[in-house]
């Protein structure tokens, strides 16, 4: 007999939650979920799922384009907003229910309060109730950051902009990492007229230097504009509706829509974190050590309010391993090496490992090899867009160290080269491998 009325308390069931919620369940625990909104975090509900879906929503302006050049006449066509996100929301809501019968079937209580840590085995929930549990899992991800400058509260993040009526016209996106990255070629496609303004003169800063050049080449040749060194200075909203934007270095620009991208921040406010003597990071994320334990023994933590790789495969496996770690008598812990990353703009970059800067601080002697090519699609249809593919491994042995790419379909082309790089395999073993022809993956063993 248990002296807790759980065996584990999660808050927050987005992506780690839940696994670490279904595993922890699966393994004999009894297990609670506090989720204040709706099962499935972020990813599901406003984040990776939706977000794609406008990606793929939006390449079809090119591709009815092109598909003129293939012979296929097609006539002018419409786009409706309207249309596609009401279909995003249907599929969110039936991957919300999916996640929701999960840790239904798996026995996992879902509480739909907000909860507060009051000891380190005791919580608080919003309607009175008062609970204790052996275990605290902290699992509330993060949230976008928003700008303190005067008129912010006329600007949108990426929550709303699934929401938004209808497409701006004009709109300018704060910010250059992915979220920014990929909303301007999501807007841009739609119609929208683009401007992208960040406080540096670099984009997606720790991306390897030639694919995000390309990708800054390519988004300009699209009509996309850049606007760097520019620092937020206000908004101010005119009497036609319209948002008039003042930044350093530049002049004001008039637009329909402001749009926040400018990193995410952790979600640690009003979890009486400081009550149960929990440390913070100076960025105001729960401080854990390698086994996702904070300083009080018994509350973990794991995902996007950790800050430490703020992608959802990685808040999965840290749940997973949580789980295992502590109800599965399998000590396991999460391999934060070749961790690939993508970014779904316009085209598509991924990247896997060192970039060329990170391999010759580390290595000193570095080889890399390039492929450099128009993929044969874009030839037929007239598209004078290059796709480029970087290997860098290091001098002496031949071991890739890093792969990066731009290109058409480059996400679902990285995910199998990771597995490669993961395994330590060289640049011999990519030579020895015969091309598969033709594709555009085929670079990848035929890089000089």
């Amino acid at each position: 007999m248990t002296d807790y009325d759980y065996d584990l308390f999660v808050i927050g069931a987005g992506s780690g939650g839940t696994r670490a919620s279904r595993v922890a369940a699966a393994h004999g625990a009894k297990v609670a979920v506090a989720e204040e909104y709706r099962v499935g975090g972020t990813c599901v509900i406003r984040g990776c799922v939706p977000k794609k879906l406008l990606v793929y929503g939006a390449h079809f302006a090119e591709d009815l384009m092109d598909a003129r050049r293939f012979g296929w006449e097609v006539p002018d066509c419409t786009f409706n907003w309207k249309t596609l996100t009401a279909n995003v929301f249907e599929e969110v809501d039936r991957i919300n229910k999916a996640y929701t019968a999960t840790l239904d079937s798996h026995g996992v209580e879902i509480i739909n309060e907000h909860a507060e840590i009051t000891g380190p085995n005791s919580l608080k929930l919003a309607g009175g109730r008062e609970v204790t549990a052996k275990y605290i899992l902290i699992a509330t991800g993060a949230r976008p950051h928003i700008p303190t400058c005067p008129g912010h509260e006329y600007g949108i993040t990426s929550n709303e902009a699934f929401h938004l009526d209808s497409v701006p016209k004009r709109i300018l996106i704060a910010g250059a990492g992915y979220i920014a990255n990929e909303f301007a070629g999501i807007f841009h496609e739609f119609g929208a007229k683009v401007t992208l303004i960040n406080r540096t003169d670099v984009i997606l800063r720790g991306y390897d230097e030639s694919v995000r050049d390309r990708l800054l080449q390519i988004s300009m040749m699209k009509g996309i504009d850049f606007r760097f060194n520019a620092k937020f200075e206000g908004i101010e909203q005119q009497p036609d509706g319209s948002l008039k934007v003042s930044m350093s270095n530049h002049e004001p620009i008039e637009v329909d829509c402001v749009m926040f991208a400018t990193g995410r921040v952790p979600n640690t406010e009003n979890l009486g974190l400081e009550a149960a003597g929990i440390e913070l990071t100076e960025m105001g994320a729960v401080k854990v050590d390698e086994d996702s334990r904070s300083n009080v023994p018994s509350i973990y933590a794991v995902g996007d309010v950790t800050n430490r790789v703020q992608l959802t495969p990685v808040a999965i496996r840290e749940g997973q391993a949580f789980a295992d770690t502590v109800f599965g008598n399998k000590p396991t812990r999460v391999d934060y090496n070749c961790i690939p990353a993508a970014v779904f703009s316009h085209p598509q970059m991924a990247g896997v490992g060192m970039t060329e800067s990170q391999a010759k601080m580390k290595h000193g002697s570095v080889k890399v090899y390039l492929s450099d090519f128009r993929p044969m699609k874009n030839v037929l249809a007239n598209r004078n867009e290059r796709a480029l593919y970087k290997m860098i491994c290091d001098g002496e042995t031949g071991k890739i160290l890093g792969i990066h790419m731009i290109g058409p379909e480059a996400a679902e082309i990285l995910q199998a080269a990771a597995v490669a790089v993961k395994a330590g395999l060289t640049k011999d073993d990519f030579d020895a491998t015969v091309a598969l022809h033709p594709t555009m993956a085929e670079e990848l063993v035929l890089m000089k």
